[in-house]
């Protein structure tokens, strides 16, 4: 498998591990996560965190070099659709057919009434101005997938679909972030130099401050096991904490041998462990490839078949 397609099914597939990981104690005050929780069937439940990102690749794949954020847009609408029923309406196709995407897993609220305003969020007319939950962060990861573009398109283009539905600045400036992360890992750069490069990036935004603020402390609290040292970066459930917690997480994974102890890492906490551990998914995925995650987690996942598809279909469009 050629670097660059192991990246990539990495991050989508890392993502959907911690996603899966973090899922059953999302709301728990002192989770202590030590192996995959599964299901009566035997699977690893995803969240609305995995769908999203896959919607997000499929608007994305669906753009074609035209317009994105409405591409993403629409993608995203058929995502809400499918947290409106109880299984694929008779012609659908693409992920809209797939059942196991219409289960519904504690949604987010932005995300849900951003989609449902009948509008799409712009920079002059966001979708909740207020809003800086992590709904916008943890589904930006593929707009960083693309060697084409650079980090700054990268960023540029999460930040604006994540307006869709997260108007807040510190909202889609993590989201973008985010994204610039993800295309410097792809590049090579360890998980410290891509956060750092990244920042240089944020810091050319007005209202940058609380998304540097929660990286810097991310990238310079000493590292502790368990919810010790993660617990002072912050519970997860806003965009900048949730993406300097996941940052947190995959700094002790410079080895890929250490990717399943800080997959464990990101989601013993007490906030938002699916969230966390699938943007550290996504980033330890990126950084080391697919080869890292636990092959025997990975074996588990629910839509293992649809993620790895979609993640080669992304490969085949961007070479």
């Amino acid at each position: 498998m050629n670097a660059y397609r192991s990246r990539v099914r990495g991050c989508l597939l890392g993502g959907a591990v911690g996603d899966a990981l973090g899922n059953p104690v999302e709301f728990e005050r002192d989770p202590a996560v030590t192996d995959l929780m599964l299901s009566r069937d035997g699977l690893a439940l995803i969240t609305d965190d995995t769908q999203m990102t896959l919607f997000t690749v499929e608007g994305l794949l669906h753009a074609a070099g035209g317009d994105v954020p409405k591409s993403v847009y629409e993608a995203h609408l058929r995502w809400y659709d499918t947290q409106r029923r109880l299984g694929p309406p008779k012609h659908a196709a693409g992920l809209a057919a797939q059942p196991f995407l219409y289960a519904q897993r504690a949604p987010g609220n932005a995300c849900l009434g951003g989609l449902a305003l009948g509008r799409m969020g712009t920079f002059a007319h966001p979708a909740n101005p207020n809003s800086k939950g992590c709904g916008s962060v943890m589904r930006s990861a593929p707009f960083g997938l693309f060697p084409s573009i650079s980090a700054a398109d990268a960023f540029a283009l999460a930040a604006e679909c994540a307006v869709h539905t997260h108007g807040h600045p510190t909202g889609y400036l993590a989201a973008g972030t985010f994204a610039a992360i993800v295309r410097h890992l792809l590049d090579g750069d360890d998980v410290r130099t891509a956060t750092e490069r990244a920042i240089e990036l944020l810091t050319g935004h007005d209202e940058h401050e609380e998304t540097l603020t929660a990286l810097r402390r991310a990238l310079d609290t000493p590292y502790a096991p368990g919810n010790t040292g993660i617990g002072r970066i912050g519970l997860g459930w806003i965009a900048e904490e949730a993406l300097a917690m996941a940052v947190y997480a995959a700094l002790d994974a410079e080895e890929p041998e250490r990717v399943r102890d800080a997959l464990l890492v990101s989601v013993n906490h007490a906030g938002d462990s699916d969230s966390t551990g699938a943007i550290c998914g996504n980033l330890l995925g990126a950084r080391h490839g697919e080869e890292a995650l636990p092959a025997a987690w990975v074996a588990r996942l629910e839509g293992l078949d649809t993620i790895s598809t979609i993640a080669d279909d992304l490969v085949e469009a961007a070479a």
